[in-house]
């Protein structure tokens, strides 16, 4: 440590706070930067507002997120967050811990994402799972098969790639000469698949497929009263393009009072204008049944663990590892009264949730959700909070 002239108090004060953010990045693994933001070292203490009202829904959050599966798609190495730092705090959230907002602040520590040059800290969206009307047979009032995943589908992680394959990807199709890309959304729709278009599902029309695949998943309510959830299980690959921004662009409506129940309505009102705008989304999902095991959770995100409402947020999985807290700081739906955030975990990712700074939260489930969700559209700060390693607690002074 280098040598401080006495009396200089400031300077000591400086070095004395210098040295504690050195032993934080060393106790959490702390990458400097995340995809081009810096993390700025802060007092879990000093955070405003942390850890809110409820941080025992984050913690259970937390542990759904620990005791699942691993992802479909491992991530990369390279993501923020120790893997075995992360196991640690798993562990201790199993056993009993009485005071969840001890435990964040036992076992993490706080680091502001900041984005220099960035006109806001970060942006939020929401996102749902919607309620529809389906059947398992088709008929004239449910034409529109939801396809199950294809056996020829290759589906590729992040930084994976396949020969002769365009980086941009996200998806592959093998065919007996090699891989090629899969195909769009109108070829899919024309009859590229074949025999591998196997429907699991029938709704009433392209407009709530079209809902279904951009939220993810769903539930679908049967005409026998019974109701099953349609989960995500791959994509083409295919860039996204919303379908609602072209609704805007092309001066159809305008964006602002732009709600979900007004875009699918118009598209609904002008079936021609409608297909050919839902086909210009390249991007094409498709999905397994699942049954409802808890009417009271979400549907698996990414990372296999129960979306839990207003708990569960989507990331850039390309730079954050599924598990971490993050503080959100700022307006968020159903907020209490004067709290000033929220603690969250990353569950989920999406093709459109890019940057270190931007998330999209999980808000539960139905024709309410889609309004908050659709309403979700507001800039917060990001405080992501990674674990402590405890082999390095251990060495530090």
């Amino acid at each position: 440590m280098p040598r401080l002239r006495s009396g200089t108090v400031p300077a000591v004060v400086a070095a004395l706070a210098l040295a504690q953010l050195v032993l934080t990045r060393a106790a959490s693994a702390a990458p400097e930067t995340v995809g081009g933001a810096v993390l700025t070292p802060v007092a879990i203490e000093t955070v405003p507002g942390f850890p809110g009202p409820d941080p025992a829904a984050a913690r259970d959050a937390f542990r759904r997120v620990c005791a699942a599966p691993p992802p479909a798609l491992p991530q990369q190495a390279s993501v923020a967050g120790d893997p075995a730092a992360l196991a640690e705090a798993c562990a201790a959230s199993a056993g009993d811990v009485p005071d969840a907002a001890t435990f964040f602040r036992d076992h993490f520590d706080a680091f502001r994402v900041e984005r220099p040059g960035a006109g806001q800290p970060g942006f939020l969206t929401g996102y749902f799972e919607p309620e529809l009307e389906g059947s398992l047979d088709p008929s004239a009032d449910f034409p529109t098969p939801v396809l199950a995943r294809p056996d020829d589908l290759v589906s590729l992680g992040p930084g994976e790639t396949r020969p002769g394959l365009d980086p941009s990807l996200r998806a592959a199709r093998a065919t007996p000469a090699g891989f090629a890309p899969y195909p769009d959304r109108a070829a899919i729709e024309d009859g590229a698949l074949g025999a591998q278009a196997r429907p699991i599902l029938w709704l009433r029309d392209a407009v709530d497929l079209l809902v279904l695949q951009v939220q993810g998943s769903g539930r679908v309510r049967l005409p026998d009263g019974r109701a099953v959830r349609v989960l995500y299980d791959g994509r083409n690959g295919r860039p996204y393009t919303a379908v609602a921004k072209l609704i805007v662009q092309e001066g159809h409506l305008p964006l602002e009072g732009l709600t979900l129940a007004r875009w699918t309505g118009w598209l609904r009102d002008h079936p021609d204008t409608a297909r050919r705008l839902i086909r210009a989304n390249a991007s094409y999902i498709f999905f397994r049944l699942a049954d409802v095991a808890d009417p009271a959770l979400g549907p698996p995100g990414a990372a296999n663990a129960p979306l839990s409402p207003g708990y569960s947020l989507a990331v850039d999985a390309g730079l954050w590892r599924y598990g971490l807290p993050f503080w959100l700081a700022g307006k968020l739906p159903d907020r209490a009264e004067g709290a000033a955030g929220r603690l969250v975990i990353a569950a989920d990712t999406g093709s459109a949730i890019v940057g270190p700074a931007r998330g999209d939260l999980f808000v539960g489930t139905g024709a309410r959700a889609g309004i908050v969700a659709g309403n979700l559209r507001d800039a917060v700060g990001f405080v992501v909070l990674l674990p402590k390693r405890k082999a390095a607690q251990e060495r530090a002074p």
